[in-house]
């Protein structure tokens, strides 16, 4: 029977994910980077293997991150950037989106639909 993934090897695997799609790497660039498979960069991200400090200190240099990014919103923080994040179903589509968002080249494009969007939630509250 395999070893149970544990909270906070979950969180940061999706923390990981979430900003390698925001950088617009794959899980292979990201691993071709670390000089590790994509599996073991697959792993990360879902929290099935641990990441050991200095491995996590490697991944946050070549995601252009402090460490401390990994941990943010562990503590129920609802300002967290991932709390939409962890409702599941959520997630896929909101990474779909990071991964399209970060494809568009045109900065006045990539601002107007970031102001959209703003307005859009700062709407329904």
């Amino acid at each position: 029977m395999g070893a149970r993934i544990r909270p906070i090897d979950q969180h940061v695997g999706e923390r990981i994910r979430l900003r390698r799609t925001e950088r617009g790497l794959t899980q292979e660039q990201l691993a071709e980077a670390l000089d590790v498979s994509y599996q073991q960069v697959q792993k990360y991200e879902t929290g099935a293997n641990r990441i050991s400090a200095g491995r996590l200190y490697e991944i946050a240099r070549k995601l252009d991150v402090s460490v401390g990014y990994f941990f943010e919103g562990l503590d129920g923080d609802q300002e967290s950037p991932t709390a939409p994040l962890e409702h599941g179903g959520r997630q896929r589509s909101a990474i779909e989106l990071v991964r399209k968002f970060a494809q568009i080249h045109d900065p006045e494009v990539r601002a107007a639909i970031a102001g959209l969007v703003k307005t859009i939630v700062e709407r329904k509250g």
